[in-house]
């Protein structure tokens, strides 16, 4: 998926591809890691929808 980073008053808006907001951060380096764990939460259900 991608993502479009905006900065907005001093944090970080996150959209998915479709410009839907998905969650605001204080910083680019939070809003990467965030986006990393929602990606690797992402692939661990594609793997085990059970999970």
């Amino acid at each position: 998926m991608k993502y479009k980073l905006s900065y907005v008053h001093g944090h970080v808006e996150v959209f998915d591809e479709t410009g839907r907001f998905m969650f605001s951060a204080d910083n680019h380096r939070e809003a990467m890691e965030e986006i990393e764990k929602r990606q690797a939460a992402f692939m661990l259900k594609e793997r085990d929808p059970a999970a």
